[in-house]
């Protein structure tokens, strides 16, 4: 039956569907993403425009709300020097002001310019013009028919709102605009709004036809707007390369190519006009680009970090199928070191127990027998217990001062005993005593040349021991003419119950010997390293404090 040489596989299937899968998860979240990016960029382009449009006409929502109902705050005695200031003003804050025409009018009076309805006279007295040409505001009286329609439709209006208007409650924001305001493409007028005893009084004037002739004096102005001149505030320059104020009626030429375009219309007086965006399609992909990356460094890092979770529990597994495989070797090897020589124990006793007579020499025999096989147990219980004394701490270093070379012939002599064949040299360089514990260092010894002997081929069975001092340590080195250690496997012969497959290492072996010496190397406070070429041979090299 052949030997299974390894009982455990890593599913590298699984791990290449794994990666697979988070690879195709981390594209289709990158497009998913982009795409969705893209879609909000393109929705904000429809929707931000309007943003463009508030900001745009902020100063023109202020002058219609706030600045022009000034107006009624002078209560109709505004004359021409006091209008040429109010309009100074209004051309120093609002630049789509081109024209203010002031109607310096007067209720109940009688002029070349006057409309009567419902019984009520409503005159302009003065025409005057104001305009300003680089800063400078310049103001002018008119010829009374030049604005006569304007100032016609005004006065119709402020003569209904006197005979229809309900004084006995307040009048609503729409009853006021459509009473005191004209708003027109490109223009707007106004005139200041009646308290309501003042409507009383001009509806008594409309009761009698004025037979006082008295008159009441009223402000009427209208402004003339350019959109033209308003500054365009472009909020989010991301999104819109180009806005221009152009006519509601422009349509773009089809030569407009791949940009996109959205557009909103102004309000009021600037009905006839509209705000245009455009933005090339590049322009958009820059920006669409650009949101997009921190969106992408997201998706990459979870994605790293499910790799990173993914490697984590492959190398978990791992390290617990390698160290549940050491056991398993370590109990299937340990258990065949005892086997060995439990059988032949076992086999000596029973012959020693039989029937048949034994002779002098056949007594010494089996006796021998059960001394050597009785002594490597109590060998492999020591280097166990040894091990995890070693580990746990729970030994004490028992320094001494030892002669050198007589440490070290004593094992080779051992050896050379046990072992006829092996060829085991030394050479001492300059060093002579030094302390250290006796007993550990003859474990390391031993262990290291017991290795050499038994992973070298069988007419090479050499080792070559040089001892040297190095500043303030000193060296031992191990060298011999083995099989040698693959380059792969030198970062784990020091491994607890690691063995590496080969020929002579079939039985015999529990991994705990190389383990063994570098515990003892490190309780000593030293090191060892190792230098290997495959059938060329391997050096040990134990360094240790040198105190002499």
């Amino acid at each position: 039956m052949a030997v299974q040489k390894n009982a455990y596989r890593q599913n590298f299937t699984l791990i290449t569907i794994f990666l697979v899968f988070i690879s195709i998860t981390f594209v289709v979240a990158l497009f998913i993403s982009y795409n969705l990016t893209a879609k909000y960029v393109e929705n904000e382009f429809a929707s931000k425009k309007i943003e463009v449009l508030e900001q745009t006409i902020k100063p023109y929502n202020e002058f219609f709300q706030n600045k022009i109902p000034e107006i009624t705050s002078y209560q109709g005695f505004l004359d021409s020097a006091s209008a040429g200031k109010y309009a100074a003003s209004v051309f120093h804050d609002y630049s789509f002001v081109r024209r203010v025409i002031f109607y310096d009018a007067v209720i109940g009076g009688t002029t070349a310019m006057t409309v009567r309805k419902n019984n009520l006279s409503i005159a302009a007295r003065a025409v005057y013009q104001y305009w300003h040409v680089n800063g400078k505001v310049y103001g002018a009286e008119q010829r009374r028919t030049v604005n006569e329609d304007d100032f016609r439709e005004m006065a119709i209006k402020l003569s209904n709102y006197v005979a229809f208007s309900d004084t006995s409650r307040v009048s609503s924001q729409d009853e006021l605009f459509k009473a005191f305001w004209d708003v027109k493409p490109d223009k707007i007028s106004y005139t200041n709004i009646l308290r309501r005893e003042d409507v009383r009084i001009y509806r008594d004037l409309q009761m009698l036809g004025n037979s006082k002739g008295a008159s009441y004096k009223q402000n009427m102005m209208t402004f003339y707007l350019d959109p033209y001149l308003m500054k365009v505030k472009n909020t989010h320059p991301e999104l819109y390369e180009n806005v221009s104020i152009t006519p509601v009626v422009y349509d773009p030429i089809d030569s407009e190519g791949d940009k996109l375009i959205t557009e909103v219309s102004f309000p009021g007086a600037f009905s006839d006009y509209k705000l245009f965006f455009s933005s090339a399609q590049g322009y958009l992909t820059a920006e669409i680009n650009r949101r997009f990356m921190p969106i992408g460094a997201i998706v990459l890092l979870m994605t790293l970090f499910l790799m990173l979770i993914g490697w984590l529990i492959y190398r978990n597994l791992n390290v617990n199928m390698k160290l549940f495989k050491l056991q398993y070797d370590f109990i299937n090897n340990f258990t065949h070191e005892f086997k060995t020589p439990v059988s032949v124990i076992k086999i000596a006793g029973s012959n020693l127990r039989g029937d048949g007579e034994l002779t002098e020499r056949q007594r010494r025999h089996y006796g021998k027998i059960l001394d050597e096989e009785a002594d490597k147990l109590n060998e492999l219980m020591n280097k166990l217990l040894s091990f995890t004394q070693i580990e746990n701490k729970s030994i004490t270093l028992k320094e001494e001062e030892i002669d050198i070379e007589d440490f070290i012939r004593r094992y080779i002599e051992t050896f050379k005993i046990k072992y006829g064949d092996f060829n085991l040299k030394f050479k001492i360089n300059g060093v002579e005593t030094f302390y250290t514990d006796p007993i550990l260092l003859g474990s390391v010894f031993q262990n290291l040349i017991e290795n050499a002997y038994k992973y070298s081929h069988p007419q090479q069975k050499e080792l070559f021991i040089n001892i040297s001092q190095e500043k303030r340590n000193i060296v031992f080195s191990f060298a011999d003419k083995g099989i040698g250690i693959p380059k792969n496997e030198l970062n784990n012969v020091f491994k607890k119950f690691y063995r590496i497959e080969n020929q002579y290492n079939q039985n015999g072996s529990v991994g705990l010997g190389l383990a063994f010496c570098k515990e003892l190397v490190n309780f000593m406070n030293g090191d060892i390293t190792v230098y290997s070429k495959v059938n060329e041979g391997s050096e040990f090299i134990v360094t240790l404090p040198y105190e002499n």
